[in-house]
């Protein structure tokens, strides 16, 4: 049956960090299927911590979050809900910890109770579609940043998930692999994804729907 109700649906939510004020300021926003979306705003406006929000990493000070049609309060009604939706930090940093870049991509399809066949088969060709491969058997840590961003980014398209949540993806990549991100991002069969992104003229191609994030308030936009 054809999924109807919204796949993330936040409503009025707000938080701020101790002595700063309010960061995010009654926002609401409905992800449909088929959404494909920029989020855009200046450093500091709340776009990270809003994905945070989103995957239940930091909690809202009000506000609700639904996910796939569930009332999402407490840390155990965000578990399911993460084994659908990849998130791709902004430091790669903070999701690399394993001694080889294969360990890595496989850490995820494994965690799912995926054989592990099965999963170092997805991870490679993952690689290979992003054109790191020959990275496999190297140390994340030893890696250049834009290569740490490519190792992560087939983290999480070896889980498969169903959206895509992708924080400032392309900072740091060189001309070529911004364009195998792209194409790896358009040719995924994702129900939706969010691109938080200060370069919105690379994916402008690709997004349906584009937002600002202002003053603690989302805002849509004619393009990007």
């Amino acid at each position: 049956m054809e999924w109807k109700l919204p796949l993330i649906q936040l409503k009025d939510i707000s938080f701020g960090y101790p002595n700063c004020g309010l960061v995010l300021s009654g926002v609401s926003l409905e992800v449909n299927k088929g959404d494909r979306i920029a989020l855009l705003g200046g450093n500091g406006a709340g776009k990270t911590t809003l994905f945070h929000i989103m995957l239940g990493l930091i909690p809202p000070v009000s506000g609700s979050i639904n996910i796939f049609g569930k009332r999402c309060v407490r840390e155990k009604d965000f578990q399911e809900p993460r084994r659908k939706i990849g998130l791709l930090f902004q430091d790669p940093d903070d999701q690399l910890f394993s001694p080889s870049v294969i360990e890595d991509v496989s850490f995820g399809p494994l965690n799912l109770g995926m054989p592990r066949k099965e999963a170092l088969e997805i991870s490679r060709q993952c690689l290979e579609r992003l054109g790191i491969a020959h990275l496999e058997r190297r140390v994340p840590y030893e890696l250049s940043g834009g290569e740490k961003k490519l190792v992560a980014l087939a983290s999480v398209i070896a889980m498969k998930p169903r959206i895509l949540l992708l924080d400032e993806p392309m900072a740091g990549l060189e001309n070529r692999a911004v364009e195998r991100f792209l194409s790896v991002i358009q040719d995924e069969d994702f129900d939706a994804f969010i691109i938080i992104t200060h370069l919105p003229h690379l994916i402008e191609h690709m997004v349906n729907r584009t937002l600002l994030l202002k003053d603690g308030r989302l805002r849509p936009q004619p393009s990007c």
